[in-house]
Parts: structure tokens; sequence; C-alpha cells
């Protein structure tokens, strides 16, 4: 595990998160697809980890993939996520988590579209939105 710059106890997460959003960031859940907030969210903004705040994905990568969770083609910046093998439930996936607190954010595929070809499926439960400013 990565030393991340935002360090908190497992008392104080579950202090700050619903228990949704604590199940999904701290634990590796993941929320039933078709349900989240974002995944038919189409407002021009940015998507932060509800953890940290940490600028994640840009509106304007988003896509929809047809899978119930919010999709997108890249991250807003390199180093942003950190990548890690997942082994868990007799699969092998690529978990991706928010660089600054470990957050579980979801899984990254490679079967999205141009220019990446990469499909970051997040759950909503660990997405903030912010609406950009004109």
């Amino acid at each position: 595990m990565s030393d991340y710059e935002i360090r908190k106890s497992d008392d104080e997460w579950r202090a700050q998160l619903d228990p949704l959003v604590y199940r999904v960031t701290r634990q590796a859940a993941t929320e039933a697809p078709f349900t989240g907030r974002y995944w038919r969210h189409d407002a021009d903004g940015v998507y932060r980890c509800i953890c940290c705040n940490a600028e994640l994905f840009d509106s304007s990568t988003k896509f929809d993939a047809g899978c119930g969770w919010p999709s997108y083609y890249q991250a807003i910046e390199e180093g942003r996520i950190e990548r890690v093998m997942d082994y868990s439930h007799g699969m092998v996936r690529v978990e991706v988590r928010c660089s600054r607190c470990g957050a579980h954010l979801g899984h990254v595929f490679d079967d999205g579209p141009a220019p990446t070809g990469e499909r970051y499926c997040i759950n909503s439960a660990a997405l903030d939105f912010v609406p950009r400013q004109d």
C-alpha cells in the first residue's frame, strides 16, 4: 500500500463518511449498478474524491458505457489515480484508488473509447461533483 498524503484512522473515516461511502471507499465494496447519483449525470464540471476532494475526472471524459456506473476514458491528470491489481472474487482486474488518500474508486478496463481505450468504471459513492464556473 502506498504512503498516502491524507491518512486517517479507521474510526476517523467512519466518522467522516456515511455507511455506504465508507464501505465503498474504505472497504472496496461496490454500489449496485444503475443506482448511483452520477451514472446518468451529464453536467459540466469536475468529479472529485468524496474522501479528500482531489480532482479525479473531468466531465468531458465521461461516457455512457451502459454498465450502470459512471465511466470515464481518462483521469483528469496523470498521477491522480493509483492502479492496484485486484484478484478478489475469482477475477483478475485493475482496481483504481485515489492516489492522495487511497480511497477505492472502482476498476479500469481496456474496453473504453478513443483516445485511451480505457474505461474507468467508478462508484458514484466515491465521488463528489463540482460544476464548472463560467
